[in-house]
Order: structure tokens, then C-alpha cells, then sequence
């Protein structure tokens, strides 16, 4: 179930018992309660990889549907193939869904077809996420409470994550992006891709404007003197309507 990365950080972690039952949540199909809070959402996060191995967070916006326990089809001109992680989150009732699988394009949709599907508690998410200075991009991170964070594995393919904190939770000094790993589900699904491939994007919005802040470089986890992630930045992309 579980692959050497996750199992590693697990056991540094010390719950790889506890993760081990947790870890029976994750199913190959959408459940039915699962496919009508997919369809409701107006915004899913995506994780892909690019062909240089580079991995990517995007917002990705377009008509839902679920056609079948197998298949999320979202009306969008977003373009992947390959593997894929989808995140769909609802800020006010602080739900989340993780759907990982593999994308197509097939006319004006996008077709992912599952491999891993499972629900994430609803720590550390803020109903109403705090708008962020986007007059820099280092302003920009130290004032947000959300981001996301997409990484992969090399054969079990690409994950999408939401982090949250009190402002300042996370730093960005125009070359490294720190932020500490809270206590969470115990699956370690995120640090235990970047044990195995460090190559990973992180995604900060301003859900009220649209503006987007996208990262991408390599990440590790250090556990001294705390649990952190650390990721040393190689390109960076802001939109800003």
C-alpha cells in the first residue's frame, strides 16, 4: 500500500502503526457521498510533471463531473497527460478529497482515471483563508495561512497537498521556502515523495483577486532541532490579473 518513501518517514516519524491503520481509508474508486462534494467544488489543485521532471501545483477551474466510480472529467483547456493528483477542498466546511491517478485529454476535457482515492482531515484548514501581500513574492508567502504543495513518486505517480498555518508559517527568503510539517493524518503521503524524489511545486493563491504564486524546486525533510520541509527554489511564476 504504502511505498519505501512513506514507510521511511513513517517509521522516523514513529507511527508507522498508527499509519498503517489509517492508510485502510485510501480506495481505488469515488465513493458516491465522494463524487457529489467532487462535483460541487469550483476549484480542484493539480499536481503534474512536466517533461523535465520538474512537478507543478495548478488551480484547475471547469465544470466537474464524476462519470463513473473510475473517471473525473473537468471541462478545462488545462493540458496534461500522464500521471496526476487532484485536490479538492471545501474551505467552509473544511473537507478534503485526494483523487490520484492518471490524466488524458480527450476534446475539451481533461479525463483522470483513479488509482487512489481518500478523504484528509480537516486540520489546519481556515474557512477563510487570509489575503496575502502580494507585493513580492517573499511578501507574499510569509503573509499567507494556505498554500499547496504537489510532489510525485517515480511509480506511483503525482500527489497534491494543502498546508495551513497562522501567517508566518511558512518563509521564503527569495531562493529557499521553509515551512514546519504539522502533525496530521500520519500517511506522510508528501514527505515521503520527497524522500524519494525530491522534485516538487508549491502553489499560493489570493482567493479573492485570482492571483496566483507558483514555485517549483527540490525539497527535503529535516527533523532537527523540529519536523520541517525545506525547498531550494529554481523557478518561480506569479500571475496577477
Amino acid at each position: 500500500m504504502y511505498h519505501e518513501g512513506e514507510l521511511d518517514v513513517q517509521r522516523k516519524a514513529g507511527v508507522a502503526d498508527l499509519a498503517a491503520r489509517v492508510g485502510r481509508i485510501i480506495g481505488g474508486t469515488i465513493p458516491p457521498v465522494a463524487a457529489r462534494f467532487i462535483e460541487a467544488r469550483t476549484l480542484l489543485i493539480a499536481s503534474t510533471i512536466d517533461d523535465d521532471g520538474r512537478v507543478r501545483a495548478t488551480p484547475l477551474f471547469g465544470a466537474i463531473h464524476v462519470d463513473d466510480e473510475r473517471t473525473l472529467r473537468v471541462r478545462s483547456d488545462f493540458e496534461a497527460e500522464g500521471d496526476i493528483g487532484i485536490l479538492a477542498i471545501d474551505f467552509a466546511t473544511r473537507r478534503r478529497m485526494r483523487v490520484n491517478g492518471v490524466a488524458r485529454r480527450e476534446g475539451r476535457d481533461l479525463y483522470v482515471t483513479t488509482n487512489e482515492v481518500y478523504s484528509n482531515c480537516p486540520q489546519y484548514i481556515h474557512p477563510r483563508p487570509v489575503r496575502p501581500d502580494t507585493s513580492s513574492p517573499e511578501a507574499w508567502v510569509r503573509t499567507s495561512d494556505t498554500f499547496f504543495l504537489a510532489t510525485a513518486h517515480p511509480e506511483r505517480g503525482a500527489d497534491a497537498s494543502h498546508r495551513g498555518g497562522d501567517p508566518g508559517f511558512v518563509t521564503f527568503d527569495g531562493a529557499r521556502v521553509v515551512f514546519p510539517d504539522y502533525s496530521g493524518n500520519n500517511m506522510f503521503n508528501s514527505l515521503g515523495n520527497l524522500a524519494v524524489n525530491p522534485n516538487c511545486g508549491l502553489l499560493f493563491l489570493d482567493f479573492e483577486s485570482g492571483a496566483m504564486l507558483q514555485l517549483s524546486g527540490r525539497g527535503r525533510v529535516e527533523w532537527e532541532p523540529e519536523r520541517r520541509v525545506v525547498i531550494d527554489v529554481s523557478a518561480l511564476r506569479s500571475e496577477i490579473p
